[in-house]
């Protein structure tokens, strides 16, 4: 059942494709804050996903979080979902990311349950 204090969490080995560089985010050899928040967007994706019916999925609606601390290629990063309010097709998350014992950057993040046929058939 979808509901308050659903989690999951998910992990990341910092690489070069990750980077502020590739990513076009930056011009340092560290995780691109982009990254960092789809880690972010993948635990609340996941913290969900089990309890959807079936053909559906959820697709990012906001998210907004701060980027406190740089991590360095080769470091492990985790981000950390929990939800903290649904209304109908909308669900609240509480995200973060850490590394090791360091906060990285925590927020907010918005999903909404979608069909997943209908939402495709929307593209053309």
């Amino acid at each position: 059942m979808l509901e308050v204090g659903l989690k999951h969490t998910s992990e990341l080995i910092v690489n070069d494709a990750l980077t502020a560089i590739q990513m076009g985010s930056g011009d340092m050899p560290v995780l691109a804050t982009p990254a960092m928040m789809a880690l972010m967007e993948n635990a609340a994706m996941l913290a969900v996903i089990d309890e959807l019916p079936e053909g559906c999925t959820t697709v990012g609606g906001h998210i907004e979080s701060s980027h406190l601390k740089p991590s360095k290629i080769g470091d492990k990063v985790t981000a950390k979902a929990e939800v903290t309010k649904v209304d109908g097709k909308k669900i609240q998350f509480k995200v973060s990311a850490s590394s090791g014992d360091i906060l990285l950057g925590e927020g907010t993040h918005l999903r909404f349950i979608v069909d997943r046929e209908r939402f495709m058939s929307k593209l053309g």
